[in-house]
């Protein structure tokens, strides 16, 4: 299964069909450019496209857009609270795209500390993908794989923004100030790594 987010509207590529606001039944190439159009350009909010071979689904789908792999993290101080940027006015986590060469962890580890002035951030283990459209300046259509990672901090906060990379603030947050000022204004793909994160940390 594959949870797509289009414009902040959500995309699921599954075997089953899912109780979402409207459903295609997967037949074609066609079917995945349908989805999006309808995605794009009205009102429809969710959208599930479903069939038996949901690997070859993914890998058409795919041929739509150019690739671009990032990598990023969720950093929690010895107290709990997580390390948030705040970019074009929103809320978001540390990421950014990996460079060639580069393992996942690499950057995921090279971003943070770049975005955020920290330095000797510690790796945990990995959390998940998301997965975002968005579209040039040219009209080129990219979709965005993030992946994310756990991390610990424990040293010296050195945080500042990278304000070359648009970021105005660094800001460590607990879980109420996420829920109450983060969740408000950030992404659904920034909402979904967290909960998942966290319903990982209560097993």
């Amino acid at each position: 299964m594959y949870k797509v987010f289009v414009n902040e509207k959500k995309l699921l590529l599954s075997k089953q069909a899912e109780e979402l606001e409207k459903k295609l039944s997967y037949e074609s190439f066609t079917t995945l450019e349908i989805a999006l159009d309808l995605l794009e350009n009205t009102s429809v909010k969710e959208l599930n496209v479903f069939g038996d071979n949901i690997d070859e689904i993914w890998a058409e789908f795919q041929k739509l857009f150019r690739i671009i792999e990032a990598a990023g993290g969720i950093v929690s101080s010895s107290s709990g609270e997580i390390l948030f940027i705040k970019r074009l006015g929103k809320w978001d986590l540390p990421k950014g795209k990996m460079e060639k060469g580069e393992s996942r962890e690499e950057s995921a580890v090279r971003e943070i500390e770049e975005e955020t002035g920290l330095k000797d951030v510690e790796l945990v283990q990995f959390i998940n993908t998301t997965y975002h459209i968005y579209v040039e300046r040219n009209g080129e259509k990219i979709l965005k794989c993030t992946h994310w990672f756990e991390m610990d901090f424990n040293g010296e906060d050195t945080s500042k923004p990278q304000i070359e990379e648009g970021i105005t603030e660094v800001a460590w947050k607990s879980t109420p100030q996420i829920e109450n000022e983060v969740f408000p204004n950030t992404f659904k793909n920034i909402k979904l790594i967290l909960k998942e994160f966290w319903s990982s940390r209560t097993k």
